[in-house]
């Protein structure tokens, strides 16, 4: 097959870039290559896919209307991975036009693209912060989600509403996937646990908020691509009668870990310890992440599989070996 992969530079994009090319898959990879965080990650990571020999780049964003027609009209996809989006709760409290920019205007090119070209399955990106502050413990699919507590969960419930509007009117399959706090080497610098490592690394302490009480999903970078790639390989399932072909999943590791023993998995990898500076609850923040993963589980046979001491280990080999060449 050949797919379209957005946001191929950012950390889920390139780890399922990479799997897709391990597939035999064809990808044709595009970013926009902004400085939300360190460029130098997402050129490394691009580095790494530009080896390949079935992958093609083009610097793009995905706002750009008649860029994105274009790229459509000069490739025929038979799926599109739509991973792409301005990421974090917190900046979009700073930057609240990027997440409009990327992530709904964003997801709209791509809904066309998929449209004009009738492209066979859509892939695309959610969030478990639509969930915003829902107190009902494991998250489901089946709960509410009109209530978001950060601009960027907004945008993300949007993006869901978008696509099954799309899947509605035009009948094409769309599958979307709430991720839950992703991890692992290669991973974002503005999630907590890499700010945390470099933080300990460097001696300095680390923040913690809600003096420590919050729990999340933590979950592995490989079993999140484990899930994706099941969806783009085996293809949607078919929607019950009378229903748009749109279906949302949760993509977690369905076992909440408290922050202070993620804090713990981290240190013991680093062979460090943490001096913490306890802080009250940050705007936008949630207490506790829990998914219900049941029905991924029934249609694609999704178990997760690394545990978070043991994805720690991974993560902290991966970023003591990144540090060393940022350091020369």
């Amino acid at each position: 097959m050949k797919v379209l992969v957005t946001g191929a530079a950012g950390f889920i994009g390139f780890h399922s870039s990479q799997r897709l090319l391990d597939f035999g898959h064809e990808v044709v990879g595009i970013d926009n290559l902004n400085d939300y965080y360190d460029v130098r990650l997402k050129n490394a990571r691009l580095g790494i896919l530009g080896c390949r020999p079935n992958f093609t780049f083009a610097r793009l964003d995905l706002s750009d209307r008649e860029g994105m027609a274009a790229l459509f009209r000069q490739n025929t996809f038979d799926a599109v991975l739509h991973l792409g989006a301005q990421a974090g709760v917190r900046y979009s409290l700073e930057n609240p036009f990027a997440y409009i920019d990327s992530n709904i205007v964003g997801t709209l090119t791509v809904l066309e693209g998929c449209r004009q070209q009738s492209v066979k399955h859509l892939i695309y990106a959610s969030s478990s912060s639509v969930y915003g502050a829902n107190k009902k413990q494991p998250f489901s699919i089946e709960d509410r989600v009109d209530t978001p507590v950060s601009l960027y969960a907004a945008t993300k419930k949007a993006d869901e509403m978008l696509c099954h509007s799309y899947a509605h009117l035009y009948r094409f399959p769309i599958t979307g996937f709430r991720f839950f706090t992703v991890y692992g080497p290669w991973g974002r610098p503005d999630m907590a646990y890499f700010k945390f490592a470099g933080a300990i690394m460097g001696g300095r302490p680390i923040d913690v908020y809600n003096h420590g009480d919050m729990q999340r999903d933590f979950t592995y970078i490989d079993d999140i691509v484990n899930g994706i790639m099941a969806a783009v390989n085996e293809g949607p399932v078919a929607p019950k009668v009378d229903e748009p072909p749109h279906k949302v999943y949760n993509l977690g590791n369905n076992q909440p870990v408290p922050l202070l023993d993620m804090i713990g998995a981290l240190e013991r990898s680093l062979g460090t310890t943490a001096t913490k500076n306890f802080l009250p609850m940050q705007a936008g923040d949630v207490k506790a992440t829990y998914a219900d993963i049941s029905e991924m589980q029934r249609d694609y046979g999704f178990q997760p599989r690394v545990s978070v001491q043991e994805g720690m280990e991974r993560f902290a080999h991966w970023y003591l070996d990144w540090a060393k060449q940022l350091a020369g």
